[in-house]
């Protein structure tokens, strides 16, 4: 099995979404014997925000690629291939003001292309990317999942569409959340964890 986990907190030791993930990716391990890990720290090594340089050479046909955009596009094929070879994807995301960080939202923009990772014909669009198992590990200062704040989370429902549009449709979600509220915040991540089911 390989293992590909992405990090998109800024906190290092202190982010529930980066022990969460690392608490998924041992017991892949532990379940899976030899199993393979990548991991990437997307605050340590970003990736760009899209430019028009980058959008150019996405719609611009390799034969015709010019050196700044085979430069340009370096990432987003590096990416798509390292996606496409995972079985397991592992996305530690914390929810910042109702949404994902922008670090991991450059990341989804530099998947998200025509011709890779979805396509359209006259039966409208297919995800490419499939056959994957994706867990998300999410962290937030309140509590999202149900309640009055529910309407407020775009993290889990964004995940899931984007990703389910390229194909990725098995897709398990974890919480670590309440860890900013004083009744919750003890047993937050412990509670996330013990729900982990591999």
């Amino acid at each position: 099995m390989k293992i590909l986990h992405l990090i998109s907190s800024p906190r290092g030791k202190a982010s529930f979404s980066i022990k969460l993930g690392n608490a998924i990716v041992e017991k892949l391990q532990a379940a899976n014997p030899g199993s393979t890990l990548t991991t990437h720290d997307l605050t340590n090594t970003p990736f760009p925000h899209l430019e028009e340089v980058h959008i150019n050479s996405f719609f611009t046909p390799q034969e015709n690629h010019t050196a700044e955009f085979t430069e340009a596009i370096k990432h987003s094929n590096e990416a798509i291939a390292e996606l496409k070879d995972a079985d397991v994807i592992v996305i530690g995301a914390p929810l910042y003001n109702f949404g994902i960080p922008s670090t991991l939202k450059a990341w989804i923009d530099h998947i998200a292309r025509a011709g890779q990772t979805f396509s359209y014909s006259e039966k409208g669009p297919e995800g490419l990317v499939k056959n994957k198992k994706v867990y998300l590990a999410i962290s937030s200062g309140g509590v999202y999942s149900e309640g009055p704040m529910k309407p407020y989370d775009f993290t889990e429902s964004y995940l899931r569409s984007v990703l389910g549009f390229m194909g990725m449709t098995d897709i398990t979600a974890y919480r670590a959340e309440g860890v900013s509220i004083p009744d919750l915040k003890d047993l937050a991540l412990d509670k996330a964890i013990e729900s982990i089911a591999i």
